[in-house]
């Protein structure tokens, strides 16, 4: 068994281990259509996953005056519900998670979502006792912000340099680089690969087997 490099791996979760990039953005694109707002193209809708809810619509939406949030929120919030059924994690994150954890890793999950949904999503059989900690933009700060990942090193008491933040955004490797994290970028959720280059992380997974490749080696 390889060495282990990382006391601490932080995952995304949107885009990350959760197939739900493009729900998202339809349903960012119909929460602004429902306010009369000018609906944003894929990759604007798609630029601000990762971002904390509200943080993530005004951007998405810079027409709509801000005293229509609350509705643009809860609109969000009604579309996504709808479809929350029809999102599922990743083929092989489960397994690529248990390998992690046999390895004696701590696994955490650092997301844009809310407390609210983050738990939700926590429900399934499948991810009883798989994460060890957790940080939700609600709770902390949204990205980049770094104060979810210090928050997280304080927690377990671990270097910057001994904790990964992996995540398929530039906001994600930004939020890693502002808290002086090592980062690993994955392009199969909301960002593509050219976007990472500036951030500097460890690497760029085009897939989750290629994530768990790097892991197993690297991590």
């Amino acid at each position: 068994m390889h060495a282990r490099h990382f006391d601490l791996i932080a995952f995304d979760w949107d885009g990350t281990l959760f197939d739900s990039t493009q729900i998202i953005v339809r349903c960012i694109q119909a929460a602004v259509r429902d306010v009369g707002g000018t609906v944003p193209t894929d990759k604007a809708a798609g630029y601000v996953i990762g971002l904390g809810l509200m943080q993530a619509l005004a951007h998405a939406a810079p027409d709509v005056p801000p005293e229509k949030y609350p509705e643009l929120g809860a609109r969000y919030r009604h579309h996504y519900m709808a479809h929350q059924n029809d999102i599922s994690l990743f083929d092989g994150v489960l397994p690529l998670l248990a390998g992690l954890k046999v390895r004696g890793h701590l696994l955490a999950v650092a997301t844009g979502k809310s407390r609210r949904g983050l738990d939700e999503a926590l429900q399934s059989v499948q991810l009883k006792g798989v994460f060890d900690a957790s940080r939700t933009a609600d709770e902390t700060a949204g990205k980049p912000d770094p104060r979810m990942l210090r928050e997280l090193m304080a927690q377990f008491d671990i270097p910057a340099r001994r904790v990964l933040m992996v995540g398929d955004t530039t906001h994600d490797l930004q939020m890693a680089l502002n808290a002086a994290c090592p980062s690993v970028g994955v392009s199969y959720g909301a960002h593509q690969s050219e976007a990472f280059e500036a951030l500097a992380p460890r690497y760029v997974a085009q897939s989750v087997q290629g994530l768990h490749d790097w892991l197993v080696t690297h991590g």
